[in-house]
């Protein structure tokens, strides 16, 4: 079973909106260095054309190029990743997710398999690997907002401290099979 492999997709209305804004902050850079220049950078006329151009490009042809070529790309690169499993455990259930690594989102995959969590990485990223969290160690599943902004985000808790804050689709999915799994290993095992 394979979760969270839709792409987000925005409706025009907030594309418009970030078309406005990436545009009036590219001015704003502009103006900025106009400001501390010894000459005259830009002129009006050039930065209205350029906080439009750059406002367009960004807000609204970036996002149609990658929501158009973008999972071709991404589901290349996730079809690779192949976690590293004992010889009698299986993979139950998938998905695309990243794992904060420090600062850095590690992109790669997620499975549920029948005694752990595995997140496994994909090749572009800087921290490459394999974490393995297994179901008797996970303490808490927390809700949590990626930027502060995002309900995308799983923190699981683990007995010996550790936090591991993940990022992935269909959140409410992945906390309901990570329960399950939990669950069932608790009723079998203990």
């Amino acid at each position: 079973m394979e979760i969270g492999t839709k792409m987000i997709k925005l409706n025009w209305k907030y594309r418009i909106i970030s078309a406005i804004l990436i545009g009036l902050l590219y001015v704003g850079i502009l103006m900025i260095f106009d400001y501390f220049s010894d000459e005259k950078l830009y002129s009006l006329n050039s930065l209205i054309f350029q906080g439009i151009f750059f406002g367009v490009f960004m807000g609204l042809g970036f996002p149609y190029v990658t929501q158009k070529f973008g999972t071709r790309f991404t589901s290349k690169i996730g079809k690779n990743i192949k976690p590293e499993l004992a010889q009698d455990e299986n993979i139950e259930i998938e998905g695309p997710a990243n794992l904060f690594r420090g600062m850095e989102g590690v992109g790669g995959k997620m499975f549920l398999t029948n005694k752990k969590v595995v997140f496994k990485s994909h090749k572009i990223n800087i921290q490459k690997g394999q974490t393995d969290i297994l179901y008797e160690n996970i303490t808490e599943i927390i809700k949590r907002k990626t930027a502060k902004i995002i309900n995308n985000g799983i923190r699981i808790k683990t007995k010996d401290g550790n936090e591991f804050d993940f990022v992935v689709n269909e959140r409410e999915k992945w906390i309901e099979k990570l329960n399950e799994k939990i669950t069932h290993y608790n009723t079998v095992y203990n």
